[in-house]
């Protein structure tokens, strides 16, 4: 009897073992998973972070191009403008001119005709 106390005595103890054993490595492995959570949970934090500021500054750099844009449209129209003012400025002196030199010809032909007309009338 002695020897089956002693028997169960030590079967307790490797079973008291095991279980501390046991314990030991769960609380390892939880150890364990919270720090790859907390591991993915910074670098998901990181990520964001990052992509924020990347979006800011597309964002600020899209705006910036815009109104370079827009300023160089603004410019790019104000010398159409001109230009087309100075070639209107210039087709009207052209067809004044055409317009004068079209009456000069029309009174020198008139005066002609009424030259002949006088002389076929004396």
């Amino acid at each position: 009897m002695k020897t089956k106390l002693c028997l169960m005595k030590f079967y307790a103890l490797i079973a008291a073992a095991l279980l501390a054993l046991a314990a030991f490595s769960y609380a390892q492995a939880g150890d364990d998973m919270k720090k790859a959570a907390d591991d993915t949970g910074n670098a998901t934090k990181t990520a964001a972070t990052k992509t924020a500021h990347a979006t800011k500054t597309a964002a600020v750099k899209t705006g910036d191009a815009t109104k370079t844009a827009a300023k160089d449209t603004g410019k790019a129209t104000e010398k159409a403008a001109d230009k087309t003012a100075d070639a209107t400025k210039t087709g009207a002196k052209d067809t004044g001119k055409g317009v004068k030199k079209g009456t000069k010809a029309v009174g020198h032909g008139v005066k002609k005709g009424a030259e002949k007309t006088d002389d076929a009338v004396k």
